[in-house]
């Protein structure tokens, strides 16, 4: 998961498809991406990567951009210096009320008992009976009770779940449409941010407060909430902040030699940090036990009855036993590309890749793919061709360094 986890992790829409670890239309040449013609609903920053030259595509009803020009380019830009990512299509909840904290222990798999202070955060699975993943999220403590992030393409289900389990509970759910959320990381990102910020103390945010988070932290600044959160194994922050300050905060963070990133990028960093994608390496038919999600779930205190529990606890037993897969990553370090759908052969039966592609940082392939428990080697079926591949932990880069074995 994430330096933390977590903004946007949405299903690549079915237009976009990733080839030779480059995301491309699959409809049309890249080149071509980029409309005139409105698709969807705007962030507040559409003009911006109009501008900025963004090649547009629909992603789950929204305008927003895929590349500036090289995602290749953009990946290497957050491994090496700073990049922004606009994620304000991502939805904000917010909760309140007197429940609050006893419904965010029914509702997630996680327990926010764990939040014991103001800006901490939580990543966590939200499962239905069967143990399935609605969606993985994070919840972070609040002055006013809680936050939720949300993905954008799973709002609707998301929110309607959220409400229809609210009976019962002194609780309330306030989506917050007027926020814009950006993602700021690499390795000078802390810097730029900051430099950014004191540049005519033009925002109500205190930059000491910033240098002094940890991960997993966050800390509200007037009507600013800045979180140590991400979603490419790179050093950084999430920002959110009222819509209207956008445009101006990103021009100067622009202006501060922090390039802009599109989706494309951000696919292939989140793949190269081995973090989930929504839709593909987890789903409503997926147990987080069998999408390397197990962290996601708090198994103590027993008498805590979270939705999905008893299913969990069973799947957790199935797993031991043998029956149930699990989420590995893979590595080809010779020609050829492993791809989401490709088969895998294993010592121990077959599996399937769920997300795949070019590591611009490793130089190969990489995948995560579920696969039998126990299983030792296994091969990848590429068009028709066994190419050996070697299993690893679902982990490839951290701060721009390979991590696995």
């Amino acid at each position: 998961m994430y330096t933390a986890t977590h903004l946007c992790r949405s299903p690549l829409p079915a237009a976009i498809k990733i080839q030779y670890g480059i995301v491309q239309c699959a409809c049309f040449q890249l080149a071509n991406c980029q409309s005139s013609k409105s698709l969807g609903q705007h962030t507040p920053l559409y003009q911006k990567h109009l501008d900025a030259g963004a090649n547009m595509v629909d992603f789950a009803g929204w305008d927003m951009p895929l590349n500036y020009g090289s995602q290749i380019e953009e990946h290497k830009r957050v491994r090496s210096t700073a990049g922004v990512f606009d994620v304000s299509h991502m939805t904000v909840v917010d909760i309140t009320g007197d429940d609050a904290k006893a419904y965010l222990r029914k509702l997630l798999a996680n327990d926010v008992e764990k939040l014991d202070a103001e800006g901490r955060a939580l990543y966590s699975a939200m499962l239905n009976e069967n143990g399935g993943v609605i969606d993985d999220l994070i919840v972070y403590r609040m002055s006013f009770g809680y936050r939720i992030v949300v993905n954008c393409a799973t709002r609707s289900k998301d929110l309607a779940w959220m409400n229809s389990h609210s009976a019962g509970f002194d609780v309330a759910l306030v989506e917050k449409p007027e926020l814009a959320i950006l993602a700021v990381h690499g390795p000078q990102s802390l810097n730029k941010v900051c430099a950014v910020i004191d540049q005519g103390q033009l925002y109500p945010v205190k930059t000491a407060s910033i240098n002094l988070l940890e991960n997993f932290r966050g800390v509200e600044l007037g009507n600013w909430f800045i979180a140590r959160t991400g979603y490419t194994g790179e050093k950084g922050l999430e920002l959110i902040f009222p819509e209207k300050e956008a445009p101006a905060f990103w021009d100067k963070l622009v202006a501060a030699g922090v390039h802009p990133i599109g989706l494309g990028a951000r696919d292939s960093l989140r793949l190269e940090a081995g973090m989930n994608l929504y839709g593909h390496d987890m789903d409503e038919e997926i147990s987080p036990l069998a999408a390397n999600m197990e962290q996601t779930i708090a198994w103590q205190p027993e008498d805590r009855d979270f939705i999905g529990r008893s299913a969990v606890v069973r799947h957790r037993a199935e797993q031991a036993a043998g029956s149930m897969p699990r989420l590995v990553g893979l590595v080809l370090e010779q020609r050829g590309v492993l791809r989401e759908g490709q088969r895998i052969l294993c010592d121990n039966g077959e599996g399937v890749i769920t997300s795949g592609g070019f590591s611009p940082t490793l130089k190969h392939s990489i995948a995560l793919a579920r696969i039998p428990v126990n299983s030792h080697s296994c091969q990848a079926d590429i068009r028709g061709t066994l190419t050996p591949v070697r299993i690893v932990k679902p982990n490839f880069v951290r701060f721009g360094k390979k991590v696995f074995e």
